[in-house]
């Protein structure tokens, strides 16, 4: 007999976050067992462990990015891209697995806990309160004629709460409409065609996607946004609309890093935290970006009058997975050799595409009309001048599980 081609996996993954009006309230709410209080703190712990591991992949893969071209914008969502190899490792095993592991710092952690970590931080992180809308959503299009373990269907659903959507992938064309509509849907139209083509031979679609929308603490003045240069480096100079604010931050000074921070509190537990670094000191702080950083970074804040400049800025990204994780020593899962048989033990799989898309959408408002930009009471102090004017890196992660949720580095925040 000749040998079984592989069939083909490919994962879709899509991040989104916009400063902008809410969502309608009928996005269908994930229902999940509560955990009992004793596994609920062990689970924590996990999500704690988790999340710092994430953060590192993030920045491994933030530098990795980086590398190809100085004046790349860059952004994307580690966690949606660690939570969808988290769960595709559920069928991976040997080598293969070893490789995800590896890659995603997933390295010396017990199988349950891992899934379990996922559990906790996707019930913890998908939420609709103040003002703010968080929603990580798994999905999985399996072609009809596909027999899965049941194991990893059943684990893939309690764990991850991933949707199974059986689709017939013999028709690519409505498989791709099919696919990218009910993306569209789930990210209420903000992407659309996260899909370009789908390979022939692929029997199964993972898709991933993050989706944030909030406003922040405390509202820019619109009738304060005014044009400025942005320095892109030194040669390089683009008009920009520059937000103003001026209020109580967070501010501090990292020597380490030659870099300033900066922290606005978006409304709920979520922050961005915006890294400018001196002139010239861009690589040295994307090298000193370590797990632990946010603790040092929190040691050196305190809350001063700030005025605030912030570039208003719609960016996306578009990465191919396949390339960069190959060079981040995740190769195996994309091979012949690969082996997900945890997955379908009746024919060999691949992933053939890994496609991660991200967009940041961030304005003055936050929700129109909304309550929440009262005046603050500042004492009587010389605010302290930051001006996000030239390449700047941004964090935005949720306060309690910590969690890293997007990644970016703007460059240009023209885009042009």
């Amino acid at each position: 007999r000749t040998m079984n081609l592989p069939l083909g996996l490919a994962l879709f993954l899509a991040g989104l976050l916009a400063t902008e009006g809410l969502l309608s309230p009928n996005v269908s709410r994930l229902s999940y067992g509560d955990l009992s209080q004793a596994q609920g703190s062990k689970a924590k712990r996990i999500a704690h462990e988790l999340a710092k591991r994430n953060m590192e992949f993030g920045f491994k893969l933030l530098k990795k990015l980086a590398s190809r071209g100085s004046r790349q914008n860059i952004f994307f969502s580690p966690l949606s891209i660690s939570t969808a190899f988290s769960m595709l490792s559920l069928g991976a095993q040997d080598s293969t697995l070893e490789e995800i592991k590896q890659g995603f710092s997933f390295r010396e952690m017990p199988a349950r806990d891992l899934h379990q970590g996922f559990y906790y931080l996707i019930r913890k992180l998908n939420q609709e309160k103040q003002g703010t809308k968080l929603a990580v959503g798994n999905v999985l299009f399996l072609d009809q004629k596909l027999k899965l373990q049941r194991n990893f269907l059943r684990e893939t659903k309690t764990m991850y709460e991933a949707e199974t959507v059986p689709t017939n992938f013999q028709d690519l064309e409505y498989t791709q409409k099919q696919i990218n509509s009910y993306v569209s849907q789930k990210t209420q139209g903000l992407i659309n065609n996260l899909i370009r083509s789908i390979d022939p031979g692929t029997v199964m679609i993972l898709a991933n996607f993050i989706y944030f929308q909030a406003r922040w603490q405390h509202r820019f003045d619109p009738k304060e946004t005014r044009e400025e240069n942005f320095f892109v480096d030194k040669s390089k100079t683009v008009k920009v609309p520059m937000m103003f604010h001026g209020g109580m931050y967070d501010v501090g000074y990292d020597d380490q890093l030659s870099c300033t921070l900066l922290e606005i509190p978006y409304s709920g537990n979520i922050t961005a935290t915006f890294v400018l670094p001196e002139e010239g000191k861009m690589k040295q702080l994307e090298e000193g970006l370590q797990a632990n950083i946010f603790g040092r970074w929190k040691r050196l804040m305190s809350k001063r009058v700030v005025n605030v400049f912030v570039p208003r800025l719609h960016i996306s990204g578009t990465y191919n997975l396949k390339n960069t994780l190959s060079q981040l020593g995740i190769s195996k899962i994309f091979e012949e050799n690969g082996d997900l048989t945890r997955i379908s033990p009746y024919r060999s799989l691949k992933v053939s595409e890994a496609v991660h898309k991200a967009e940041l959408k961030m304005d003055e408002k936050g929700t129109e009309g909304a309550a929440g930009s009262g005046a603050q009471t500042l004492p009587m102090e010389t605010p302290q001048n930051v001006k996000l004017n030239k390449p700047f890196l941004m964090m935005v992660y949720e306060k309690l599980t910590p969690s890293m949720i997007f990644l970016a580095k703007i460059v240009n925040p023209s885009g042009k």
